[in-house]
């Protein structure tokens, strides 16, 4: 699959305008927008051979995968950096689902989190959101695929609230 990607290159004006806005579709704050994306400069971009579209976003200044905008519905998959950049521009419990310390071992091991154990959430999540799995300290674990709503998981004491797409190794 890497070898339909071109090579990195600078975004334009009119690609950094689109990725802002498709991160204020998808995180639905113009202030987590312009956090993610504060610098064109800052950003590199990898489009498909084939299409010619962009599908990872790359930080310019360690050629580090941020996020990967995915073809099926054009939203971004976060990794870890960006994970980490959400978490810096937004307020608990926003994009994220809270876990007990306790649990936080097996969470960042890379293992689904069930609703049970789930502490808080953000209300706003719904099922497919991309979101943060953090602790009761706020420090982050994982990041995931919702797999029911923010207030469904609340409630729930059975199943799958977040499948696990990758574990956070333990920073600092």
């Amino acid at each position: 699959m890497k070898d339909n990607l071109a090579r990195p290159e600078p975004l334009n004006d009119w690609e950094f305008r689109l990725l802002r806005g498709i991160a204020l579709y998808q995180f639905s704050s113009k202030e987590v927008s312009e956090c993610l994306f504060p610098a064109k400069e800052q950003f590199l971009v990898q489009k498909s051979l084939t299409t010619g579209k962009i599908r990872n976003v790359l930080l310019k200044e360690t050629n580090e995968l941020y996020l990967v905008l995915r073809a099926q519905d054009f939203l971004f998959s976060i990794t870890t950096l960006s994970a980490l950049r959400l978490k810096e521009c937004t307020k608990p419990p926003k994009l994220r689902v809270i876990m007990p310390s306790s649990l936080a071992s097996f969470v960042r091991e890379g293992k689904n989190v069930f609703a049970k154990f789930v502490v808080d959430a953000d209300p706003e999540l719904r099922p497919n959101d991309e979101v943060l799995v953090v602790d009761e300290g706020d420090n982050l674990l994982a990041v995931g695929k919702m797999k029911l709503s923010g207030e469904e998981v609340k409630h729930y004491k059975r199943g799958v609230a977040v499948q696990v797409k990758r574990g956070v190794e333990e920073l600092g």
